[in-house]
């Protein structure tokens, strides 16, 4: 196995722009492989890891964590993987292997868990190299960019729900309709609850009923908890923006022993009372990414089901503008870099 020299989008400082640079890619070592690029979503996650808020950031470094390619080469000890396999690799990028929650099948809260773009080289790239644990086959159905979503958001989001205390039937809302929100509508439906999606402005409607939904709340007009409450109220509540204050308005429509799920990573203080979580034996938790296993059952059931994310591609070298569409919303809804690998 030889060295590969190959792009990589390089981000040379905190909060610095992308840059293409040549790097030289190793042959992989013993438990890992080197993956061919050939698309990488560009995730809201990696504005923290490009702004060095992430522990054991170091810099330059080459962020992405939503890679999906195929097998290049294979290091010693590597079985059941093969040359030419298309896999993807999500925010779960390794883990420890003997820790308490590896060895109790929870590898995304390994305190020594690998990030793509943090551990090692991440997915702006043409090849990147990774251990193999973190590898998850992708299915037929799926092209690469459709699969390279669902290794952080969709699996994100899946997880949450299958991990809830929803069951089909029961009334499940989900608090935004963006890159994490649109694909929660879908496997929610998918999933069999009554979906219900909550969003700002009475345009998305028609969005949210597009994506499967069955009751739309305009929350600049309606009070969320009483609407939640005149449907019944929420077995769960998957919260996917990144403002407090809604997820906080969202808490008194949960029904009995309802849960809040937090998957929008924020740094915002939610204002809620002891009261209000004993009334009705009420619950509010976050929720990670999931494993490798956990990516492949998450590519699966949205090939059976038909769940897309809904994607714009741009080329690997404009890394940069499609950053600054995701960060500003401006993306509909996931952006993906592809590098005509």
């Amino acid at each position: 196995m030889t060295l590969s020299t190959t792009r990589a989008m390089h981000t040379a400082e905190a909060g610095g722009a992308f840059v293409r640079t040549q790097v030289t890619t190793p042959p992989p070592g013993p438990g890992h492989v080197r993956v061919t690029v050939e698309a990488c979503g560009v995730c809201h996650s990696d504005a923290m890891i490009t702004s060095g808020l992430l522990p054991g950031t170091t810099f330059p470094l080459t962020t992405g964590h939503e890679i999906a390619g195929r097998i290049e080469s294979i290091g010693d000890g590597v079985d059941g993987w093969t040359l030419g396999q298309r896999v993807a690799v999500g925010w779960y990028g390794g883990s420890c292997g003997y820790c308490d929650a590896c060895r109790d099948g929870d590898g995304v809260n390994c305190a020594k868990l690998q990030i793509p773009g943090v551990a090692y080289p991440g997915g702006f790239a043409d090849s990147v190299v990774v251990p193999a644990i973190a590898l998850a086959a992708i299915p037929d159905e799926l092209s690469a960019v459709e699969a390279a979503p669902l290794a952080c958001a969709g699996v994100t989001v899946f997880n949450a729900l299958r991990r809830s205390a929803a069951r089909a039937g029961d009334v499940v809302a989900i608090l935004g309709l963006g890159g994490l929100g649109h694909l929660g509508v879908q496997f929610a439906t998918q999933m069999g609850f009554v979906t219900v999606a909550i969003a700002r402005g009475a345009e998305k409607s028609s969005l949210a009923k597009q994506l499967g939904a069955d009751h739309y709340i305009d929350s600049t007009t309606e009070n969320v908890a009483q609407a939640l409450q005149s449907l019944g109220g929420a077995k769960v509540i998957l919260a996917t923006v990144t403002n407090g204050e809604a997820m906080t308005a969202t808490f008194d429509g949960l029904g009995r022993r309802g849960e809040l799920v937090i998957v929008g990573a924020t740094p915002d203080i939610l204002q809620l009372s002891g009261l209000e979580f004993i009334n009705n034996t009420k619950k509010m938790y976050g929720h990670a990414s999931g494993t490798a296993l956990d990516i492949e059952e998450t590519m699966h059931f949205a090939a059976q089901t038909g769940v897309r994310a809904w994607t714009e591609e741009a080329p690997l070298d404009d890394a940069g503008t499609a950053f600054e569409k995701m960060l500003t919303g401006k993306a509909r809804f996931r952006m993906v870099l592809t590098t005509g690998n």
